[in-house]
């Protein structure tokens, strides 16, 4: 089965390939079967590699394959090749499997739009590139995917280009995505050039952390902050995120694979890869750790109050993100990888439910124009409700599970803040997604009577993926209990990934706690149960300000106008996003178009000025240079030659031809002749 590796990406690959060149000359249905069958096919052999993987010994399961050579150049040669172990696995189980689920709900989803083909195309090529980048062996090949996955998503976040503020979107994604990749590749250039000085040409994984003992901690220090530059723009990290909130343009399916199972978790797995340099730098890990809380409960106080039902989950997405961050940043890799395999799953389904709730409301996304959708939407009601409860972190749902072990493993490692702030966004995320369903599912129906009129369930092929989901939702958790006598099952599969970043982190004087080590397992218990009250605690103050059966039993003042009054000037900093776009208008994107309006002005006044008025003295001069060609030269050439021609026309008169004249002239001169004799 390890052989056949190289088509899990190459079917999603022939998929977009087809629809691409022939997808608009083809029956929607077949465009939708091709793309859906790719994803099948990719799928099926991720689940045998996993199942194959899992069934060697643990000392076994990292394997190099290779295909090609890509570059080769003197001593420096770059193969094309994958690195199939427990993490790469993971993954392609992920994006293939969630995937497959977004390829199905999109063909109901988008069956109207007659960009149906492109969009499959798109939606394809996407999940090739995403492929490549958790299955790529060295680092070009994974940055082939890193730069992929960006272009994809320019691709699909603007898909309804006619329409300004997708494609303005789309723009900002891409630009914002840059500046990351920036940090990027110079991470990528230091780290080769450093290796190659101690004769290291390979940049495959294994060779460069084999490697790094070759590099003092203040260099990888430098190196792996660059490369977080970089995740910082594919994950949305502050100050790098404000291109996802806006990645909303996009049609809905998108959201889901690009926003929560694939594209925004880049970040995450490259730092999981890269444990062994991350090990060997403590300060860029603390640099991880803290903007990945800081960014976590920055986001929670957003989707507080924000309205559009894509909105907030956006802004879930940024702060689920900082959660991942926090957990690599302080070493606990499995726990982070664990929330991103969970986040997929409720998060996907939660997506996915807003298309449904937006596809039964004719594409109104304002949550205070909805409520009481669950009488009309019971599948697409009780699916969200089960992915509210595990981003929540309420037992025994998949989110619980991963959360709580993030939470457990930064209290343990002795940072009370960065656990203290991760409590206090789970009891924010448990609120306002709470928020979200009893706005959109419960109380009268605000909207206009004609789409009440229509409001509907799903068809079968959109909710049948979102049951899927939920059930994963539901259940995806059991990986995080324990089962094995030196942890969870997550953290039995991915060992052999992580314990090398633990003996780097051992030989610079990290530590890398086990579980139970540090504290007793009550400890962990009670902890447990505060993350748990927090959510609940969450849940019921939403409860009070938006579900009507609890509603009356709140004081007066406790109502969402009120609240909003009394501290408008909070209300409206957290609604306006900290203005943070605008800052960044203000400071960075106005200043850049006032210079470029006048590098505009300097070179239409200035080197257009004299570029153009070189043109018409150049102009002038020919012109001048024409009349005096004209008038002068052909002037004189042409009266010498009008002089010569008058003048032979004289004498021509004179040569008749005629013999009679001839002697004439003859006896006239020849008289003159004797006269003149005669006469002298």
């Amino acid at each position: 089965m390890i052989e056949l590796a190289w088509l899990i990406p190459m079917l999603p690959f022939t998929g977009a390939v087809i629809n691409g060149f022939f997808g608009s000359r083809m029956p929607k249905k077949t465009v939708g079967l091709i793309a859906c069958l790719v994803m099948a096919g990719a799928f099926i052999i991720s689940s045998s590699l996993f199942i194959k993987i899992l069934s060697l010994p643990v000392d076994q399961r990292s394997i190099e394959v290779t295909y090609f050579t890509w570059i080769a150049s003197g001593a420096f040669h770059l193969d094309i090749g994958f690195l199939i172990d427990p993490l790469s696995t993971l993954m392609i189980m992920v994006v293939t499997g969630v995937g497959l689920l977004i390829h199905i709900y999109s063909v109901g989803y988008m069956h109207e739009d007659k960009g149906f083909w492109r969009y499959f195309a798109y939606l394809n090529l996407f999940v090739f590139f995403m492929l490549m980048l958790v299955l790529g062996g060295n680092y070009l090949v994974m940055f082939l995917g890193w730069e992929g996955v960006g272009l994809c998503s320019f691709l699909l976040i603007g898909f309804w280009y006619e329409k300004k503020s997708a494609s303005d979107a789309g723009k900002k994604a891409f630009v914002v995505n840059r500046i990351g990749d920036f940090g990027f590749v110079l991470g990528l250039f230091l780290l080769f050039w450093t290796l190659s000085s101690h004769g290291v040409t390979s940049l495959d994984y294994k060779t460069v952390f084999a490697s790094l003992h070759h590099i003092d901690t203040a260099t990888i220090t430098v190196i792996t902050l660059l490369l977080f530059v970089g995740a910082t723009g594919k994950s949305a990290q502050l100050p790098l995120y404000v291109w996802l909130p806006d990645a909303m343009e996009g049609p809905t399916p998108v959201s889901a694979l690009i926003h929560a199972a694939t594209m925004v978790t880049a970040g995450v797995y490259m730092i999981a890869r890269n444990n062994a340099l991350y090990a060997m730098a403590p300060i860029s890990g603390e640099v991880v750790a803290v903007v990945g809380i800081c960014t976590a409960l920055f986001a929670a106080t957003i989707g507080l109050v924000q309205n559009d039902i894509k909105k907030v989950l956006a802004y879930s997405t940024v702060s689920q993100l900082g959660y991942m961050f926090a957990a690599v940043g302080l070493g606990a890799y499995t726990a982070g990888v664990f929330h991103l395999m969970t986040h997929a799953f409720f998060k996907g389904l939660m997506f996915l439910g807003s298309g449904s709730v937006i596809h039964a409301m004719g594409g109104e996304q304002d949550m205070r124009k909805m409520g009481g959708l669950h009488k009309h939407m019971k599948i697409t009601s009780v699916t969200f409700i089960i992915g509210a409860l595990a981003i929540a972190g309420m037992p025994p749902f998949s989110g619980f599970w991963s959360k709580d072990e993030i939470l457990w493993e930064a209290f343990e490692k002795g940072h009370t803040i960065i656990w203290a702030m991760g409590l206090l966004t789970a009891f924010l995320t448990a609120f306002y997604m709470f928020r979200q369903v009893f706005m959109t599912f419960t109380g009268e129906c605000r909207a206009d009577r004609h789409t009440q009129e229509h409001l509907h369930e799903s068809p079968k092929i959109m909710t049948v993926p979102l049951i899927i989901l939920a059930i994963l939702a539901a259940a995806g958790g059991i990986v995080g209990i324990s089962f094995f006598e030196e942890g969870t099952a997550a953290h039995h599969f991915l060992s052999p990934v992580f314990e090398q970043g633990g003996h780097a982190a051992a030989n610079v004087g990290g530590h890398v706690a086990q579980n139970g080590e540090a504290l007793h397992g009550g400890m962990e218990a009670i902890l447990m149960a505060v993350s748990v009250a927090a959510g609940l605690c969450g849940i019921f103050l939403a409860g009070l300000l938006y579900y009507a059966p609890l509603k009356k039993y709140a004081p007066s003042f406790w109502r969402p106008e009120v609240i909003a009054a009394a501290f408008k000037p909070v209300y409206a900093l957290l609604y306006n996003k900290y203005y943070v776009d605008e800052m960044y208008d203000h400071i960075i994107v106005n200043p850049i178009k006032r210079f470029c309006g006048w590098c505009l002005s300097f070179d239409l006044g200035i080197i257009d000025g004299i570029v153009n008025g070189a043109a018409w003295t150049t102009r002038l001069w020919a012109w001048l240079l024409h009349k005096f060609d004209i008038y002068i030269i052909d002037g004189v050439i042409n009266s010498a030659a009008t002089f010569t021609g008058y003048n032979s026309g004289f004498w021509r008169r004179l040569q008749t031809g005629r013999l009679q004249n001839y002697a004439l002239i003859f006896v006239i001169g020849l008289l003159i002749i004797v006269g003149s004799a005669l006469l002298g």
